[in-house]
């Protein structure tokens, strides 16, 4: 499940909860991992996966984003580097504050291609 695969190294890498939902009492920062699509073809994969960080200001929910988008891209040491993924592309990322909770957040958009 490439899910768990992303989730795994964004929890070696970063310094807050990467979880895949929203938890009852959640911490002031952390990470959602959500897959939002995806295809197969000839056992090539490749899925949509939605990244939103969460943080007590819109400044460091961008920060937070940002080092996220750091650690799925860096060509040397980031996601690529994991078995079985074979590219990472991201697709956009924007400000996205939760109205309804009233929790700052910025989501990145990255298509993962993977066996």
């Amino acid at each position: 499940m490439i899910e768990t695969k992303v989730k795994e190294f964004l929890e070696s890498k970063l310094s807050v909860p990467v979880l895949m939902e929203v938890p009852k009492n959640p911490a002031s920062s952390y990470v959602i991992i959500e897959k939002t699509g995806g295809t197969q073809e000839e056992y090539i994969n490749s899925s949509i996966l939605t990244i939103q960080s969460y943080a007590p200001s819109l400044y460091e929910a961008a920060l937070l984003n940002d080092e996220v988008k750091e650690w799925m891209l860096d060509g040397l040491k980031g996601l690529i580097t994991v078995e079985e993924i074979t590219s990472v592309n991201l697709n956009g990322d924007y400000n996205f504050t939760d109205s309804s909770s009233k929790r700052y957040r910025y989501q990145a958009l990255f298509e993962i291609v993977h066996y």
